[in-house]
């Protein structure tokens, strides 16, 4: 019993971070046209929202010249960074992972349009 509740918890680590390898950035262009109007990934220039060019890896709240709410400051104060796990749980559910961030979005529910949006910023973004 104790052996299928290890393996169980080891797949649910494993499993989503295989996801984020498996997304098709050309999939993933398609799903960032939800996302193109307030946002350049390939470019550092700021729109209403800020840029995503080389979001993976970087701290939260750190993009020079954008004005953050005050969750998305408080959460790069306390050390979040995009990781592709966090930006996926981002995308998700914007307002349930930062409550008070200023994203309109309400989120994207399928994971593989996750997974494919991810792809195609770290492509797009020379990650």
């Amino acid at each position: 019993m104790k052996k299928k509740i290890a393996l169980a918890a080891l797949a649910l680590v494993l499993v989503p971070s295989m996801a984020f390898a498996e997304g098709d950035p050309d999939k993933g262009k398609k799903v960032f046209n939800k996302c193109k109007a307030c946002h350049f990934v390939d470019k550092e220039k700021n729109k209403v929202g800020p840029y995503l060019k080389g979001v993976v890896g970087r701290k939260a709240a750190s993009v020079p010249k954008f004005k953050y709410s005050k969750a998305m400051k408080a959460k790069g104060e306390e050390g979040l960074v995009w990781t592709e796990e966090n930006i996926a749980k981002y995308l998700k559910a914007p307002k349930k992972f930062i409550p008070g961030n200023k994203m309109a979005f309400a989120g994207l529910k399928k994971d593989e349009d996750i997974a494919n949006v991810i792809a195609y910023i770290k492509k797009m973004s020379g990650q």
